[in-house]
């Protein structure tokens, strides 16, 4: 079978798939994890103060408000866009380094008995944005168990 001109000049063109890497996102991570609580017990305790801390990093005053802008003592700032409560968020994030915001969304989502908490991340500037921010949230739903169990 023969190509048309199109054809090969699309194959030649086409770039290679980055993993990570959205067609208008830039790059995206998620990582999720199903715990045994309820969901309001997981919401309450990635709304409280020392979830914040864990995800988010020691951030003076924030409020989980649409419109809340947000300052960290590392210098990371961002905004709160979207809340509904006891089901999910959205913000923007972006560290002093960094040169334009990220969108982190977390979502809490029943699953029978359990619940399933889940964080993405989008519009990331490259791989290694992405590989930082993977080890972040890894190491969030690490640390999440002894938090859930604190909140008891």
């Amino acid at each position: 079978m023969k190509r048309t001109t199109m054809q090969r000049s699309v194959a030649q063109t086409a770039k290679p798939h980055i993993i990570g890497q959205t067609q208008d996102a830039g790059f995206q991570i998620g990582a999720r994890k199903t715990f045994a609580v309820s969901p309001q017990r997981a919401w309450a305790t990635l709304t409280s103060p020392a979830g914040v801390q864990l995800w988010l990093g020691d951030v003076v005053d924030f409020q989980l408000v649409p419109g809340h802008v947000y300052k960290a003592r590392d210098g990371a700032v961002g905004e709160v866009r979207v809340v509904q409560p006891g089901d999910h968020f959205r913000m923007t994030w972006q560290p002093k380094l960094w040169q334009k915001a990220s969108t982190i969304q977390v979502r809490v989502m029943p699953s029978g008995e359990k619940t399933v908490i889940s964080f993405h991340q989008d519009n990331l500037a490259g791989p290694s944005e992405r590989k930082q921010m993977y080890l972040h949230w890894q190491k969030v739903l690490q640390e999440l168990p002894a938090l859930l169990r604190d909140a008891e």
